[in-house]
């Protein structure tokens, strides 16, 4: 308790000393956006659970929608940031939005391709069906990569998009599909049910941008220290949760409130919290970005030629990074 109070008086005294006093007389509201109940997203739940989002004079909404909604009720104004992949959001700008990332969140994709109880093999995978969450995002360009690095073409299983999390799993329970992608908790509790676990997409080593912070370039012209603001709540939390491992676990078990299994709540923690999935200085993953432009270059011939950086605005983690504040997050002594 004593490390804990110590971290949360360090990002209190961190924020006073950064703005006005008269900031925190009201809290400024803002709405974000996030795509799945998954670890990915901690962060996020961290920011409002602990106060950060408060200390730092924010008010936010979180609101669970799909990607490609959430990015365009971000350029409608409905939304002020969303946690997205890359596929969304450099596509949406390819096509003449002003959707940028700001911070990196997961850098890498949590994937894990769970099959039938009878399918240990990708060779017993031929001629099966795979279920997709959607035609575009993280989960489809994963599902494809994790099929190649098995050895597996397009003309050696079908692909069909069959929905969330839920609809997959009962399609797979039913054997109307053979295999598909989870993330933790959901890839866990299938292994439980007797499900395989064929290929961790993560550990196959593909650099993505899974779970990025993004919002639009009007919004960092017109009101900077909204979102200044937000990206240092979102380091807060980061660090967060990975100094206070059990408040982290504690809120993810509030978050996912179908799991009440403690063994699978520490199971998704682990999954996310080292720094090659979530780092602590956020800057967005550049690589990351380059391996979306790759495979958008497919449909959009404007990715061919554009670069990572094109998507990407530093300057509030930059900001941070140079005054030594993210550094000192982590001076205090991890919890166990």
């Amino acid at each position: 308790m004593k490390i804990r109070r110590r971290l949360f008086a360090f990002l209190a005294f961190g924020w006073l000393s950064a703005l006005p006093m008269a900031a925190s007389a009201q809290l400024i509201k803002v709405t974000t956006s996030y795509v799945s109940d998954s670890a990915g997203v901690l962060p996020l739940w961290l920011a409002k659970e602990a106060g950060i989002f408060a200390r730092n004079g924010l008010d936010v909404q979180a609101v669970r929608v799909h990607a490609a909604v959430g990015v365009m009720a971000l350029m409608s104004g409905e939304l002020q940031f969303v946690l997205a992949s890359g596929p969304v959001v450099v596509d949406s700008a390819l096509r003449g939005s002003n959707a940028v990332y700001v911070a990196g969140g997961m850098s890498t994709l949590d994937f894990v391709l769970v099959t039938r109880p009878e399918i240990k093999t990708a060779e017993q995978l031929k001629g099966g069906t795979v279920g997709l969450s959607a035609f575009r995002g993280a989960n489809p360009t994963a599902t494809r990569f994790a099929l190649q690095k098995l050895g597996l073409g397009t003309k050696d299983v079908s692909l069909i998009v069959v929905g969330g999390a839920s609809e997959r799993i009962a399609s797979l329970r039913l054997g109307k599909i053979h295999g598909t992608l989870f993330s933790p908790p959901q890839h866990i509790t299938a292994q439980r049910e007797g499900f395989n676990a064929l290929a961790d997409v993560a550990e196959l080593g593909l650099p993505f941008v899974h779970i990025g912070l993004a919002t639009t370039r009007a919004l960092i012209r017109d009101k900077p220290e909204i979102v200044r603001r937000y990206v240092k709540s979102h380091l807060e939390a980061v660090a967060v949760m990975k100094m206070d491992r059990e408040l982290a676990i504690k809120t993810l078990g509030k978050y996912l409130g179908q799991i009440k299994d403690r063994d699978v709540l520490v199971k998704s923690y682990d999954a996310a919290a080292p720094d090659n999935r979530i780092s602590r200085k956020q800057y967005p993953y550049l690589a990351g970005l380059q391996m979306v432009l790759d495979l958008l270059s497919e449909e959009n011939p404007k990715a061919k030629s554009a670069n990572p950086e094109d998507f990407v605005d530093n300057r509030f983690i930059k900001e941070l990074d140079d005054s030594g504040y993210i550094d000192n997050l982590y001076k205090a002594t991890p919890r166990p």
